[in-house]
């Protein structure tokens, strides 16, 4: 009996196709809460925060890059917590991905609100604002609560 180290196990192919097609599908997917989280605070908060990312204003760079680090760890929990059933993944990514870009736009504002800080001066601002610190800790906070929350 010969064994080859180049054989394949049979339906190889399939598998490498459905998990390509899964990781394109569940990119797309990311992609999507990613762009609609980003909208979510933008429209939520004083001033244009894409222009003001554009121009490197250091506060609404760093509350952006939080904001899409949290939603990313909700996207990842929806997608492990569906064991494997791609069409369940996919909508449940999509389900509490949006459910989750609601919570955070609400409850930041909240938090803002609460600590007094006026954000759209802190994301405007040319030199780094300790407030900002808040507001991106309360995005990674928030997204981790929602993200446990889907488990």
């Amino acid at each position: 009996m010969t064994t080859s180290i180049l054989a394949l196990e049979p339906g190889f192919f399939r598998v490498i196709g459905g998990g390509l097609g899964a990781i394109v599908l569940y990119a797309l997917v990311g992609l999507l809460l990613m762009l609609l989280g980003f909208y979510a605070i933008d429209l939520t908060t004083p001033g244009k925060l894409n222009q003001l990312v554009r121009e490197g204003r250091p506060n609404a760079v760093a509350v952006t890059a939080f904001g899409m680090v949290s939603m990313a760890f909700i996207i990842v929990v929806a997608i492990y917590g569906s064991s494997g059933r791609l069409l369940e993944g996919l909508l449940a990514s999509l389900i509490f991905g949006l459910v989750g870009i609601v919570v955070q736009a609400i409850a930041v504002r909240i938090l803002e609100w609460v600590t007094g800080i006026d954000i759209g001066d802190v994301l405007a601002a040319e030199e780094r604002r300790p407030q900002a610190f808040v507001v991106c800790a309360a995005h990674i906070a928030l997204g981790l609560v929602v993200a446990v929350a889907i488990l």
